[in-house]
């Protein structure tokens, strides 16, 4: 995989938090706290640990340093609007570091923090693939829980095709991204 890849996906991975903190947003505080089933058993925690967790490998990423200490508080967004402010904030990070990436920076090794003081150590390109399927497989979790909400679970995979452009118009425009810079045509 090259550079060209993964800052695809970074834009896929944009616009589809997007598209469902968009939708998550028209929810009360009451829908959004609420017990559901899913590994964590709210949208709330679900969101707020997808948040958190691209927290700790863009920490890592980036050699910042901060390591675990990043899951403190482990839900440090108490609304749906602090949550979509940040993790916006945080997907436009994830696509600058992408846009930057150099063919020898996929195969660079970074440190991960683990419990207990364990340190791992992987390459960029195989981090930010488990990144990605983390976020896929967590966005899945909240889309199956808005079912049980006033609030239509909305289409998460409209974003690579080119036949899926007019589909992902409203979500490149709030990204102030390109329809030609997804693959860098």
């Amino acid at each position: 995989m090259n550079a060209d890849y993964f800052y695809a996906m970074a834009v896929n991975n944009a616009c589809s938090n997007e598209r469902l903190l968009s939708a998550c947003e028209t929810l009360d505080q009451v829908d959004f706290e609420a017990q559901r089933t899913g590994f964590f058993p709210s949208i709330k925690l679900t969101l707020n640990h997808i948040l958190t967790v691209d927290w700790f490998y863009l920490d890592a990423l980036q050699n910042g340093g901060l390591g675990r200490s990043v899951y403190e508080p482990e839900v440090p967004c108490a609304t749906i609007a602090g949550l979509a402010r940040r993790q916006r904030s945080t997907d436009r990070r994830l696509l600058a570091y992408c846009e930057a990436l150099q063919p020898p920076d996929i195969s660079a090794v970074v440190e991960l923090a683990r419990p207990r003081g364990v340190m791992l150590q992987d390459r960029v390109d195989r981090v930010l693939a488990h990144l990605f399927v983390h976020q896929i497989h967590h966005r899945g979790q909240v889309h199956a829980m808005l079912s049980d909400t006033k609030c239509p679970p909305p289409q998460l995979d409209e974003f690579l095709l080119g036949s899926d452009a007019p589909l992902r118009r409203t979500e490149l425009r709030a990204l102030q991204l390109r329809e030609g810079q997804i693959w860098r045509d």
